[in-house]
């Protein structure tokens, strides 16, 4: 009933840019924080970026002040805004979010599925 979606995901050369989004749809009732995980090859999960349903954002130290993380809430849609890449950074980029479904009972936390991103040197 409720489905997220990652976009944005491709290749790009050290030094570049590339902005992610992930659109919730569904029997959505409200949406709280958002947030943004990775995982490299042969690497566990690791967690990037969150963002508040009130605004407020914090980040991993590796993406610290390169990556930023914001949100539209009428669209149920969080971004993730990276520059800066380093070949570091390729990873499948996985967004979730704590969902309140309508007529459900409370918040659960949805994964999208995730988009890659591969950064060349």
């Amino acid at each position: 009933q409720v489905q997220l979606v990652e976009s944005g995901g491709g290749l790009v050369q050290a030094g570049g840019s590339l902005r992610l989004s992930c659109a919730a749809s569904g029997s959505i009732f409200s949406i709280g924080a958002m947030g943004w995980y990775r995982q490299g090859p042969g690497k566990e999960r690791e967690w990037v970026a969150q963002i508040t349903s009130g605004g407020t954002t914090n980040y991993a130290d590796s993406v610290k002040g390169r990556f930023t993380i914001s949100r539209d809430n009428a669209k149920n849609t969080v971004y993730l805004q990276m520059n800066s890449l380093k070949p570091e950074d390729t990873a499948v980029y996985y967004c979730n979010a704590r969902v309140a479904q309508s007529g459900g009972s409370g918040y659960r936390t949805y994964w999208g599925q995730g988009t890659q991103v591969t950064v060349s040197s």
